[in-house]
């Protein structure tokens, strides 16, 4: 038998992560800020099947100040999004079971979800997901390997315009 050597995610230092169990998932940090204390720092959710591209994603978000939350599969993101209600959400198209276009749909059609900017991220750079990926109802579209600096923008961009929004319901 060769040993070989086996990376645990679970025991990587990092700020304020939701776990990838969704039920563990706060509801919200209303216990680490008083009433009158805004939290500033906004929640990503982030959704992806690969744990590599979870980790590095998650990590990058985390060191950029931003809170962020986890699911490894669509209809694992749907649970997640339900309990943290996040400001955005960076979802890949392409997972087994639910995958982010449907997972996309069936947010778009939940009451207390709709309004969430979300964001498909995938390897498929051609017309047609683009396409499907619009009409689905996301809000922007990045190609890996990922262009950070494209995805804070995106993520500052609409996150801006969500705050707006509720801010201004009548504009």
């Amino acid at each position: 038998m060769v040993n070989e050597p086996s990376m645990n995610y679970n025991s990587l230092e990092v700020k304020s992560t939701t776990p990838l169990d969704p039920s563990q998932a706060p509801v919200s940090r209303a216990d680490e800020a008083s009433d009158s204390e805004p939290q500033s720092e906004p929640l990503v959710l982030v959704v992806d099947d690969s744990i590599d591209n979870l980790t590095a994603i998650s990590l990058h978000l985390q060191q950029s100040g931003f809170r962020v939350a986890t699911a490894t599969n669509g209809e694992e993101g749907m649970r997640v999004a339900a309990l943290t209600k996040p400001d955005i959400i960076v979802m890949d198209l392409a997972m087994p079971g639910v995958d982010g276009l449907e997972s996309t749909r069936l947010i778009r059609q939940n009451e207390n979800l709709k309004d969430i900017p979300v964001i498909a991220l995938t390897a498929f750079s051609t017309e047609g997901f683009r396409r499907a990926a619009h009409d689905t109802g996301f809000d922007g579209y990045l190609t890996k390997p990922i262009d950070f600096a494209r995805l804070h923008d995106l993520i500052g961009r609409l996150i801006g315009l969500a705050r707006s929004a509720r801010n201004n319901p009548n504009s």
